[in-house]
């Protein structure tokens, strides 16, 4: 009885031990001290907007909370299970199609372009393509069945039809680009190393190799899961939480007067423009849609207002800082080439077909 007792306190002061050195790790870490100094700063030179910064990353993470627990839950079941040799074996049938396939799904899934992030760390983890990841990675987040609703009603049903074309599109254009560069080495591991795997840098030796849903039959699974979904869950929380906060600080200084100055007339610049003010401008897609909305009234050109959206879902600084932490230099830039360059191919096309489908 006294031995079960001491043996029972050794491990819990064991467990307090391992926590607060997790804890100290995720204080020591260069993203949490940027985000606190970023704070600081902030109450230097603008103390009211301290709280509206904090309150509008909180309920932005709480409004993903439901996407990212179910893309980090998946990524800790692939790995306990070992389904995620399975899961690669699915995405690397056929390559053209699973390409496709995946731009089609992407324009109709319910992602935003950080929300996307934990699914598309899950996935490369797991050891799918990078083809058809890149291909629903580039679709997902111009278009889903709200934005869809929301978009026809605040700008018309035709731009709608017409964006979403555009993300299945850009979506294609960027699968099938990263197929076609598909030998090169520098797209060999896309996943930075200490996220490789889903954000751990290795598998779990004692997991055993043979595959079981039901993992949660067995210890050496069920840590193996707990440990992957910390791993991938700090991770790409700092990140996000990192991202949501300098979008608050975009929609308190970044006046849609000064992007009104710029891409608002009908001249040979206004799409590249559009695509590259839309980058660090975009604030999320759903309050694109009252600014392009308006942005149309004072007379940016249809083609314009195109790039701007589809170029800012893509690209946006939130989505390109998350984006950077996940994959190497080279997969990065691929992915912001490719978006910017989707999006003004396919807002030329819809400009010379004169806003129409």
């Amino acid at each position: 009885m006294v031995e079960t007792a001491i043996a029972n306190s050794r491990s819990y002061v064991k467990r307090i031990v391992v926590n607060a050195g997790k804890l100290g790790a995720v204080i020591k870490d260069p993203v949490f001290r940027t985000l606190i100094a970023l704070i600081g700063i902030l109450a230097i030179f603008d103390f009211s907007q301290v709280r509206e910064s904090l309150v509008f990353t909180l309920q932005a993470l709480w409004q993903m909370l439901p996407f990212f627990a179910l893309a980090i839950g998946f990524a800790g079941y692939a790995k306990a299970s070992n389904a995620d040799a399975l899961i690669a074996g699915v995405f690397s049938g056929n390559p053209v199609r699973a390409t496709a396939l995946a731009a089609l799904v992407g324009a109709i899934s319910p992602f935003c372009s950080c929300g996307v992030i934990p699914l598309i760390a899950a996935l490369l983890g797991a050891g799918v393509p990078l083809a058809p990841v890149m291909a629903f990675w580039v679709a997902s987040p111009i278009m889903d069945p709200e934005m869809f609703i929301l978009t026809a009603a605040g700008i018309g049903l035709n731009f709608t039809i017409a964006k979403t074309l555009a993300a299945v599109g850009m979506g294609l254009l960027a699968g099938f680009t990263v197929l076609f560069l598909r030998h090169f080495s520098f797209l060999e591991a896309p996943l930075q190393s200490h996220v490789t795997g889903g954000g751990t840098s290795s598998r779990d030796s004692n997991v055993p190799p043979e595959l079981n849903w039901r993992f949660w039959r067995e210890p050496q699974r069920i840590r193996a899961f707990r440990s992957e979904i910390y791993a991938i869950g700090i991770f790409l929380g700092k990140w996000l939480a990192f991202a949501f906060f300098l979008e608050s600080l975009m929609i308190a200084y970044v006046s849609p007067d000064w992007i009104v100055d710029y891409v608002g007339a009908d001249n040979v610049f206004a799409i590249p423009l559009a695509a590259i003010v839309g980058m660090p401008s975009y604030l999320n897609g759903y309050a694109a849609i009252p600014l392009v909305s308006g942005l149309l009234d004072m007379g940016m050109t249809p083609g314009a207002a195109m790039a701007f959206i589809t170029a800012g879902a893509v690209s946006s600084i939130p989505a390109a800082i998350a984006v950077f932490a996940l994959v190497k230099k080279p997969v990065f830039a691929l992915y912001l080439s490719l978006g910017v360059t989707g999006s003004i191919l396919t807002a030329w096309l819809y400009q010379v077909s004169g806003g129409s489908i």
